[in-house]
């Protein structure tokens, strides 16, 4: 809450929509979107949920990987509720979810003082997510979960939760 409040005192550098790196966040973080959708898409027709699961923890970040070298700038994913501990949120990743959680903002752009820009697009919890991070899960996937994630805090959400944010950052160089 502390964070939330702090983030809102901070000066939002108000960039307008022909903002290049505003731009290029938003692009980035759907084209991490379309190819992440894509490869769980795959997944989950060839081996349902459990083979999803593989998607996440060795495919996501390999997205991740190829989208930042490509790009110039870090893409990650991050949840407050987070499954892979390497995901979670920095002090400035933390702040914009929980002002994502506590007001109708599904996206954050900002310049720091050192020239490093930030930006965050919320990630909605999709039906299709249920499987995997609903309320209750199918023991299958709860088993291949507890192997795969021994410390998961990413279960629990109904459709249209926040599940957690794709953040980009853009260093000053």
């Amino acid at each position: 809450m502390f964070r939330t409040a702090v983030l809102l005192a901070l000066p939002l550098i108000s960039y307008g929509d022909d903002s290049a790196l505003l731009s290029k966040s938003r692009a980035l973080t759907a084209e991490y979107a379309t190819q992440l959708q894509a490869a769980l898409q795959e997944a989950l027709s060839a081996g349902g949920p459990v083979a999803a699961i593989a998607v996440c923890k060795e495919q996501a970040p390999q997205i991740e990987s190829v989208l930042s070298q490509t790009h110039s700038a870090n893409i990650r994913r991050t949840s407050l509720r987070y499954r892979n501990p390497a995901n979670a949120p920095d002090d400035w990743e933390a702040a914009v979810l929980e002002l994502f959680a506590t007001t109708d903002q599904r996206e954050f752009f900002e310049e720091t003082d050192s020239g490093e820009v930030h930006f965050m697009k919320a990630i909605t919890t999709g039906a299709v997510c249920i499987a995997c991070h609903g309320q209750e899960l199918a023991p299958e996937i709860e088993q291949a979960l507890n192997e795969s994630y021994p410390n998961d805090l990413a279960r629990g959400y109904n459709p249209g939760d926040i599940r957690g944010g794709f953040s980009v950052t853009w260093t000053a160089d």
